[in-house]
């Protein structure tokens, strides 16, 4: 049993998370760009590209919690890594759009697959007393990967253009393995009822209702991610990129209070602030077509999500057996890229149609409902199921 939290597996684990994310960061960012000034797709073609590493995480997200469970982590977590850095050098070689959605496509089995592996291992080696806490640092290594590396990849690709991006990308991925491939695993014996298959070993039926939840909030957050970056440039921001700069700041804030206060308080009061502030963001965010509008909605908007996600984990945890954590984490996962895929569809179907503006409005009333759900049916279901706490 793990007595702290930054043991050197968990140091070397956070490190490599960081690094993956700066790769995913850097891809998800920059492809728009690379779309429309390199292969002059429309705004719902790359919507299209994007939503195919979403659908394929989604594809592979509830077989690999199941592989988790029965097999144990360490294979499955450092196959999936390998297959990641690999596939970052077929992004060299995609000169069209088809290529690029069935690069997109394989890069998402391994994506879907490595983040499940890499959150259950985390949580088998944190204290349970110091769950939240554990999960939201863990979680800061994908929001300072989230605020670098859009920055970064699109430095590189102005400077050196994208293939020299693209192969930064393989790099990066590279040593996130091999950090990854240095950590001691606890040892995992599995439940006999893990090692028979079954479509009810896919998923955790306790998590499906705060997964929903997220399902939610990351629609929102998947039309953000996909657009800003075409959206500062539509309203004259001259350095669009630096809204992740800003926006992770925002995050880090959040995160290092979130931990805490769950493991003492619940996820109630946070979470009504947290959303409550994605609202007013995406509001402020479409209203006030200007850089100050535009940063700080930023801030709002990444002090609001910096807790979201982590506090849903920690939750899903808190009410699953360790030999459910792969199915509970696989099913938590498959509904955020769900919500992310759902998202980089619609808002690229109301981009093209109506305006990115547009787009960020109803992604406002869509986290509303995201609150008032969170409140009438989710907090009810945690306190009835919870384990720990």
């Amino acid at each position: 049993m793990y007595q702290k939290i930054w043991n050197k597996s968990f140091t070397k684990l956070t490190i490599s998370n960081f690094l993956i994310c700066v790769v995913y960061y850097s891809l998800i960012s920059a492809l728009p760009v690379y779309l429309d000034t390199q292969l002059h797709a429309g705004k719902s073609i790359v919507g299209i590209v994007l939503a195919a590493y979403t659908i394929a995480s989604v594809t592979i997200r509830p077989f690999s919690g199941y592989a988790l469970d029965k097999f144990g982590r360490k294979v499955i977590f450092l196959s999936a890594l390998f297959f990641y850095s690999l596939v970052c050098t077929g992004y060299l070689f995609a000169v069209s759009v088809g290529i690029l959605i069935l690069l997109r496509f394989a890069h998402g089995f391994a994506w879907g697959v490595t983040t499940i592996s890499g959150n259950t291992v985390v949580v088998d080696i944190t204290p349970v007393d110091k769950r939240g806490e554990g999960i939201g640092y863990y979680g800061l290594s994908t929001t300072m990967g989230m605020a670098i590396g859009p920055f970064v990849g699109m430095l590189v690709a102005r400077q050196w253009g994208f293939m020299l991006m693209f192969f930064c990308c393989f790099i990066i991925s590279t040593i996130g393995f091999l950090l990854a491939a240095s950590v001691k695993y606890p040892k995992y014996v599995p439940k006999n009822e893990n090692k028979k298959f079954s479509w009810s070993n896919l998923f955790e039926k306790k998590s499906l209702i705060p997964s929903s939840n997220l399902f939610l909030v990351m629609i929102p957050y998947g039309g953000l991610l996909s657009f800003i970056v075409l959206y500062g440039q539509e309203i004259g921001v001259a350095h669009p990129a630096s809204f992740f700069l800003v926006y992770a700041l925002g995050i880090a804030c959040s995160r290092f209070l979130s931990g805490k206060v769950f493991d003492k308080q619940g996820p109630h009061n946070i979470l009504l602030i947290c959303i409550s502030l994605l609202i007013a963001g995406f509001i402020l965010l479409a209203s006030i077509k200007s850089s100050l509008g535009f940063y700080c909605a930023a801030l709002v908007m990444g002090f609001g999500n910096g807790v979201v996600f982590p506090i849903f984990q920690a939750m899903v945890n808190n009410m699953v057996l360790p030999n459910r954590r792969g199915a509970g984490n696989s099913t938590l996962f498959t509904f955020l890229d769900l919500g992310m895929g759902l998202g980089m569809l619609v808002d690229g179907f109301i981009s093209e149609h109506l305006s990115i503006r547009t787009a960020f409005l109803i992604s406002s009333l869509i986290c509303t409902v995201g609150l008032v759900y969170f409140l009438t049916v989710v907090c009810s279901h945690y306190n009835k199921y919870k384990l720990v706490g």
